[in-house]
């Protein structure tokens, strides 16, 4: 059964897909699914994504347990045998490794008699751009399955492997990205007073959101800016540039510190801008609400790390990165925890990461044991 399982997630890190184009991941996925064990089976949901049911005879509740499907636009130099055969494509966040814990419940799951209920495994697309989750709950499919209990989990290196990482309320922060055009007139860079270059303006912008930053994330205020992009002008350098672009992405504890924080970097922007004299154009795009964990599903999660003797990790503070996942618990009950990938593995979204497969047993037996407390 492992071995079935290893061989699965070896295959989809192999053959990855970006946001939104996963249709042979699930294929792979659903193919996995069918070899063995049948059960009913929506597909293309929200476009590319899946969901496998499980039915019981009384009615009782829905626990959903999901994972994703999409890969990163990383080019992997890594020179094992599964190594990406995508040119600037590969599984970076580890999303491989959690469809195949995921699609590796079904194995438990057909040798299990449950007498209420419904097990639901989702299988999300587009989780990396924040597309996904909202595509899903737009599917009236997925409506129809009337989730009680969404559970989701993601692997955290730089944490003791197998440890379980919960944290209360809020799991990871609200996010945000925006980008800033400013246009002015190009000149002669030999009378750059007869244009109107935007580099100050850039530079007065870059300072202005480095003072609203707060970047203690124990603190409520907290905001994180980070710069992702910045060009201006071209390389002709008898031009004074007239254009030039800002992008950031941003981050808060909260949906509603987000709206405040937005509300004050408008106001920057067009006092910056009006003081140089130049047009302005705001982009806002992939936002990721927070993800609010509910406290009955955080306790079903340390029940679960507690039956398997796994080291449980109560992080006071949500972790920095964004998740789509944040657009399941505005709407149902959820809870999403850390599974520790090891101290010595490579971060998140590194060309060197690769998702450690001892994480699979792990990963599948607190999914197991969650599964039982709730229909049990």
């Amino acid at each position: 059964m492992l071995e079935k399982i290893k061989a699965l997630r070896k295959e989809l890190h192999q053959n990855p897909e970006l946001s939104g184009e996963e249709f042979e991941t699930a294929k792979r996925v659903r193919a996995f699914v069918e070899e063995n064990h049948n059960t009913t089976i929506i597909d293309a949901l929200g476009e590319t994504g899946l969901a496998v049911i499980y039915d019981y005879p009384e009615e009782g509740p829905t626990v959903v347990i999901r994972c994703e499907l999409d890969a990163l636009p990383i080019d992997e130099p890594n020179t094992f045998d599964y190594k990406s055969v995508t040119k600037g494509v590969s599984h970076k966040c580890g999303h491989d490794g959690h469809m195949s814990i995921v699609a590796g419940l079904v194995f438990w799951i057909k040798e299990q008699n449950f007498k209420k209920g419904k097990i639901v495994l989702l299988f999300q697309p587009a989780e990396e751009t924040g597309t996904g989750a909202p595509g899903i709950l737009k599917d009236t499919r997925f409506a129809d399955i009337k989730p009680d209990y969404i559970f989701a989990l993601h692997n955290i290196p730089g944490a003791p492997l197998h440890s379980v990482i919960v944290v209360r309320n809020d799991f990871t922060p609200s996010v945000q990205s925006f980008a800033v055009s400013l246009t002015g007139e190009k000149s002669h860079s030999a009378e750059p007073e007869k244009g109107n270059n935007p580099a100050m303006a850039i530079a007065e912008l870059i300072n202005a959101f480095s003072e609203l930053a707060v970047t203690d994330v124990s603190k409520d205020n907290f905001a994180l800016f980070t710069p992702v992009y910045l060009t201006m002008g071209q390389k002709s350098y008898g031009i004074s540039a007239g254009y030039g672009e800002v992008h950031y992405t941003i981050r808060t504890k909260t949906d509603e510190e987000m709206k405040m924080l937005e509300t004050r970097i408008n106001a920057t922007l067009a006092m910056v801008t009006e003081k140089y004299g130049l047009d302005l154009k705001t982009d806002w795009f992939d936002y990721f609400p927070s993800v609010v964990n509910d406290d009955y599903c955080n306790d079903v999660i340390l029940k679960a790390a507690e039956k398997s003797q796994l080291p449980i990790d109560l992080k006071p503070h949500p972790f920095k990165f964004g998740e789509d996942y944040g657009w399941f618990s505005q709407k149902y009950k959820t809870a999403m925890f850390g599974l520790g990938a090891g101290e010595g593995t490579p971060p998140l979204h590194n060309k060197d990461y690769d998702f450690p497969e001892e994480l699979i047993e792990s990963g599948m037996e607190m999914f197991q044991n969650i599964i039982a407390e709730i229909l049990e």
